[in-house]
């Protein structure tokens, strides 16, 4: 999949050089539409859903508000 959006972004790359600005803009929106679509299926789990549990702060062990 990533090879793909590598594949998108040469091209929207080689629109630009050829002076083609329409399909060049067209290809960075798809190649981001592309990486946001491989970050939600890389961080989606059947277990968790779409939280990341291993970026979760635990808050038992914080200081309390104003105390330094």
């Amino acid at each position: 999949m990533m090879t793909i959006t590598f594949a998108v972004l040469l091209a929207a790359f080689v629109f630009r050089i050829s002076n083609l600005p329409r399909p060049a803009m067209a290809c960075l929106v798809l190649s981001f539409v592309m990486v946001v679509g491989i970050f939600f299926w890389e961080i989606y789990s059947p277990e968790y859903g779409f939280r990341m549990p291993w970026l979760q702060v635990d808050l038992r062990h914080a200081a309390p508000a104003g105390s330094t």
